[in-house]
């Protein structure tokens, strides 16, 4: 039984602060925010979890396995070296848009993100040690069949990529209103969505269907795990099985407990 913990991560007061006391150059925005990314991805990813940029002020992180104090110290490093702070609110459902919700209501209810007051917040109820179990997470990692042959090797990069922004959007939106769970593009041709439990069945539909409204083909692999870096280790491994035996979708066959 799916039981999955996220975290969203909120720069304090960022609007403002982007143009206090004037304008900001963008690229050193950019900059700042991709910086600011890296630094979570690897704090978290250091601890077994993931973490999504969705719009760059505001991140999504898979934390099974992290506690309050952990997240303590991540925002506290951040704080240390940043000219920005970041509130954290960590909920766990084992419906991901539910665990994300309650995360969100949380924090909105500390306060506005452009709130100058609100600085820092932690907020949240872990996953409790005892009460984990070996498939608390299901990753699913979707690819774009031949990306490289039919549109890479074919088309200009900017063609390229609304191409495959068009397929992200629609799994994006499917898998989020169908099945309750979050998708996100992380690079090249590649979505990862945290999911419930879902059945190869409902990964097979997913795929037709975004193959009908967007004529992007899509295969994945699903893994499930106690964290989000097993899970999804063992999501891109039944992806390669995917390639192999040119299916839509492979699962791995067990779920991984980690150490």
């Amino acid at each position: 039984m799916a039981n999955t913990q996220l975290t969203l991560i909120q720069i304090d007061n960022y609007g403002p602060w982007t143009v206090t006391p004037e304008p900001r150059r963008e690229v050193d925005l950019q900059t700042m925010q991709s910086r600011l990314y890296a630094d979570l991805s690897q704090h978290i990813g250091n601890r077994d979890g993931y973490v999504f940029f969705t719009r760059f002020d505001n991140m999504i992180a898979v934390t099974n396995g992290l506690d309050m104090k952990e997240h303590d110290r991540i925002q506290e490093s951040i704080g240390n070296r940043y000219p920005v702070s970041v509130s954290l609110s960590v909920a766990a459902s084992p419906s991901p848009i539910e665990a994300l919700e309650s995360a969100t209501e949380r924090l909105q209810a500390a306060g506005s993100a452009q709130d100058k007051g609100r600085r820092e917040i932690l907020r949240g109820d872990p996953v409790a040690p005892d009460t984990r179990s070996e498939d608390d997470v299901q990753i699913a990692h979707f690819d774009v069949i031949d990306a490289t042959g039919k549109y890479t090797d074919q088309l200009n990069a900017f063609d390229t990529f609304i191409t495959i922004e068009q397929g992200y959007a629609e799994v994006m939106k499917h898998m989020r209103q169908a099945h309750d769970s979050l998708s996100f593009f992380v690079g090249g041709d590649n979505v990862i969505a945290v999911c419930p439990n879902l059945s190869d069945d409902e990964y097979e539909d997913a795929t037709r269907h975004v193959s009908d409204a967007v004529d992007v083909d899509l295969q994945v692999g699903v893994g499930r795990a106690d964290n989000a870096h097993e899970a999804g280790m063992a999501a891109k491994h039944a992806l390669e099985q995917c390639r192999y035996n040119g299916t839509r979708v492979e699962s791995s066959p067990e779920p991984i407990h980690g150490d």
